[in-house]
Parts: C-alpha cells; structure tokens; sequence
C-alpha cells in the first residue's frame, strides 16, 4: 500500500469539516442576535400592552366614582354658595288652589311636568340659595294611587315655595299592623344619611294644601301644617291635634326624642307627640285657618291599621 504523501496535520486542515464549523458558531450568533431582538420588541409590546390596560382600567374606576354621584344618595350642592339668598316670601306662589281627586294620573306624565325634580324627589331652587333644607317624609303602604295626587300637586307647590327639599316614601312591607310613628323616625335617620337637612315634615299620603302659602318649612316652634281639613269641616277636632302634616326643625325632633315606636295601628302617636312637646316647654304653631286648609282623598280605613284599643293608656306614659 502506498503511503500517504501529505503529513495528517495539513489534511485536517484542508477538510470541509473547519469551514462548516466557523459557519455553524455564525448561524448561532445570527439566531442568537434575531431572538434578542424579537425578545426587545415582544417585551416593549407586553410593557405597552400592560400600560394601556392599566390607562383603561384606571379610567374605569374613575368613571365609576364620578358615575356613582349621579345617584340619588350623592345630592350636589355645586355653585348653591355663590347665589343669594331667597327672598323669606316666595314671588312665585298664587295663593288658593283647586284641589281635585278626579283626574287618572300617571309618574311619567308627573315626571315629565317636573323636569327640575332630578331621581330621588330632590330639587334646589336654580336662581336662589332656599332659607331651608327640608325633608318630607311619607308613610306609605298599599296607598299607590293617593301617592300619585300627592307628588302631582306637591312638586309644583313645594317649587313654588322656593324649598331645597326631598321626598321621602317610607314603606311598611309585608302585612303586620302598620306603625306610622316607627316609619316616620326611619325616615328621619335615612334622610339625614343623604342629605344635610334641617327640617323635617311629616306628611299622610292623603293629604294636599289647598293654599300654596302655607309653606312647608320650619318654624320657632313645632308647627301643625294641616290647621283645618275638610274631613273636620276645615277646624280641628281638638286644640291639641297635631296630625296629618307637621313640621319639626332638627333641634326640636331630637329635643322632643323623636316619635314614639309603641303606637301599632291607628291613632294616639300625634297626642304623644303633643304631650312630648309641651313637657318641654314648647307649643304648636300653625297657620291661619285659611291659608292652612287642606283637602283629604277619601278612603276606607287600611288593612291592618285598624284603631290601637292601647293608645290612650300609651298616651298617659308619654316621654
């Protein structure tokens, strides 16, 4: 056999093996740098991608805080500061109305007559500053149709008179004996939670003024809106009465402890309260037997509000 002539050094420099090697450690550089760079752009991408999602979802939240003061608990007092005064007599009231119980009503018809009154019952006088922050507090049940009457003649007069006010429809669920006092008391607390109110008025569903100066506001003394209902021939049954609409200032309601929660069924809470006030060296106000008629729906007594057999031994325990 021959010999090979060429020393096994040179050969192996000679072979393609050398050349596929440097070939191979570029190609793995090449790769190495190309995945850097898709890793570079991917990882700004996922950094964008995140920032945006975080713009978005903080701007959600945002939305939601500033959405959550459209609803009724948030009432916006914005630019009420800056204007003056209402006058202490309202421009805007007429005087004697016609109260009538005949027509059918319905609350979109009513909603759309009081565009002023925003979700809740709430409205501000827009061109004044109103002397008083009144919340009006119903007890209600099953009294859907006198509800109707009463929010259609009440929120023009109450507008005319120039109030910041609420209403409030405070119901007694399901069918146990119905406890007007208990419901006003929870409308007190529950009112306050919205708004800073400094009066209250107490009012039957199944009542209306016939007169829209007999302002339903607070006065120095505890008043007694309703001073001659057509039901008593426009007089009062007796000179202590102080029921269907009354109106406590915030002071006087929890000088007097607010109403009393023992009264089930009808009758004997407005004597209490009479009794609570003049223990305390108070009198009832009202106004004038003219400017303070009303004019009451007629109705059958209520289911479960049949008269308290109790409420003139619970008279005599008042406190």
């Amino acid at each position: 056999m021959k010999e090979s002539l060429l020393p096994v050094s040179n050969v192996t420099a000679v072979l393609p093996g050398g050349f596929l090697h440097k070939a191979c450690k570029f190609l793995v550089a090449f790769c190495a740098l190309h995945l850097c760079v898709v890793l570079i752009y991917y990882l700004s991408g996922a950094d964008f991608y995140i920032l945006q999602y975080f713009r978005r979802n903080q701007q959600f939240q945002n939305d939601t805080i500033i959405n959550s003061t459209l609803l009724p608990t948030a009432i916006s007092t914005k630019g009420i500061e800056e204007l003056n005064d209402c006058p202490t007599t309202s421009p805007l009231l007429v005087g004697p109305l016609n109260i009538v119980f005949s027509m059918p009503l319905d609350l979109e018809d009513i909603r759309k007559t009081n565009p002023d009154v925003t979700d809740g019952g709430h409205y501000i006088p827009k061109n004044c500053k109103a002397l008083q922050k009144v919340a009006i507090i119903i007890p209600f049940r099953n009294r859907d149709d006198h509800l109707k009457y009463w929010l259609h003649y009440m929120h023009p007069i109450l507008q005319r008179q120039q109030l910041d006010y609420g209403v409030y429809v405070i119901n007694q669920d399901g069918d146990k004996t119905f406890n007007r006092a208990k419901l006003l008391n929870i409308g007190y607390v529950e009112s306050l939670k919205e708004y800073a109110y400094d009066c209250f008025v107490f009012s039957d569903v199944d009542l209306i003024p016939m007169d829209d100066r007999n302002i339903y506001k607070c006065f120095k003394q505890p008043r007694h809106l309703s001073a001659a209902m057509d039901k008593f021939g426009f007089g009062l049954p007796y000179n202590q009465y102080f029921g269907g609409v009354s109106a406590l200032s915030k002071n006087q309601f929890l000088e007097i402890n607010g109403f009393p929660n023992n009264y089930w069924g009808w009758g004997g809470e407005d004597d209490d309260i009479y009794n609570r006030i003049a223990s305390r060296s108070m009198y009832i106000s009202r106004p004038d037997t003219l400017t303070g008629r009303c004019r009451m729906i007629r109705h059958n007594r209520d289911n479960k509000n049949e008269p308290n057999p109790q409420r003139y031994t619970a008279v005599n325990f008042s406190s």
